[in-house]
């Protein structure tokens, strides 16, 4: 099998052959045939994930046919297309596993963090944690990569932002455009910020039902009920509960943010209520995935072979990406 492996922090990483590696116990293999590109995998390398080990294979959006599966898979067959999320496997013992907040588990294990991802031609996952890809919906696996943590991610941020009307959403990258469509299948009023002078993100969050497009040092024409977080920029935590009303939520959907900076308390003042998303369960997996069908959900994708994996995580780290990034491993 080919990679493209993590060995030190801060560093590029670097293609290598390996042996294919036979699935154990409760696993299944499969043939990647996409794996997108996270901004998780960007604070991966910066080293800013402390449960992170080296050297270690990235990617954590991954679609692929089971090619291979270990003793005691039954839920599985040879040739089932799934998806393998962030979310790799849990104790299953612990108290929130037991409350069914697996998303929260004291012994986790991450996909391309803890656990060897999709930057590769093939990859190890557990079985119980697949989630299932129906070739009807999304026939090409390029365009469903995304779904499996920009969208994920975002569906949760999403239920726990609330029922409003009124949405905003804060940096407009993979996440957020895919949610944006799901929000407007909802009947929502989607207000999307982005970077000052991003026109072509503005205008890609216009032609996919945006009810206005700005940038995130502007107010939006009316108040929010809700806003989620998407940037990992705390400075934008104060400004979210600027523009959100008396009783709304903010979010912060991102894995790691940059310190929030002190604000008044009149900002949270009235109710308003300030989270944040931490991973997600199985069963958020199905309802987004199923909500993303429903929604006919265009994800907007720059494909690059696996072997230009520097480039595509350079040209994230740069916001030279409007849409999501997928790696696309050679057939």
């Amino acid at each position: 099998m080919h990679a493209m492996v993590l060995h030190r922090l801060a560093t590029p990483l670097i293609a290598q052959e390996r042996p294919t590696p036979a699935p154990g116990r409760g696993e299944v293999r499969l043939r990647v045939e996409a794996c997108g590109v996270c901004r998780t995998d960007l604070h991966l390398i910066d080293g800013e994930l402390p449960q992170a080990r080296l050297p270690i294979v990235p990617g954590h959006e991954v679609v692929g046919t089971i090619d291979a599966v270990g003793p005691d898979v039954i839920t599985w067959k040879l040739g089932d297309r799934v998806g393998v999320p962030w979310l790799g496997e849990t104790c299953g013992t612990c108290s929130y596993c037991a409350q069914g907040r697996e998303n929260l588990c004291d012994i986790p294990v991450f996909t391309g963090c803890t656990r060897d991802g999709g930057y590769a031609t093939h990859v190890l996952a557990s079985a119980a944690f697949c989630l299932p890809l129906p070739p009807c919906d999304y026939p090409d696996a390029a365009l469903a990569a995304p779904l499996l943590c920009a969208g994920l991610i975002g569906g949760r941020a999403l239920r726990l932002a609330g029922e409003g009307a009124a949405l905003g959403l804060y940096g407009f990258g993979a996440a957020a455009h895919i949610l944006l469509q799901v929000a407007r299948a909802e009947g929502r009023r989607v207000y999307a910020f982005t970077r000052a002078g991003d026109v072509e993100a503005q205008t890609l969050a216009r032609s996919l039902g945006a009810t206005w497009a700005g940038s995130s040092d502007e107010a939006p024409p009316e108040p929010l009920d809700a806003a989620i977080i998407f940037a990992p920029a705390g400075e934008l935590v104060p400004v979210a509960l600027a523009a959100v009303r008396k009783g709304g939520a903010v979010v912060c959907g991102g894995i790691h943010m940059s310190d929030i900076p002190s604000f008044p308390y009149r900002l949270l003042w009235e109710e308003r209520r300030l989270l944040s998303v931490a991973n997600l369960t199985r069963a958020d997996g199905h309802a987004f995935l199923a909500a993303a069908a429903r929604a006919r959900v265009r994800v907007h994708v720059h494909r690059y072979a696996l072997t230009a994996a520097n480039e595509a995580l350079a040209d994230l780290r740069a916001g030279r990406i409007h849409g999501a990034a997928v790696l696309v491993p050679p057939a």
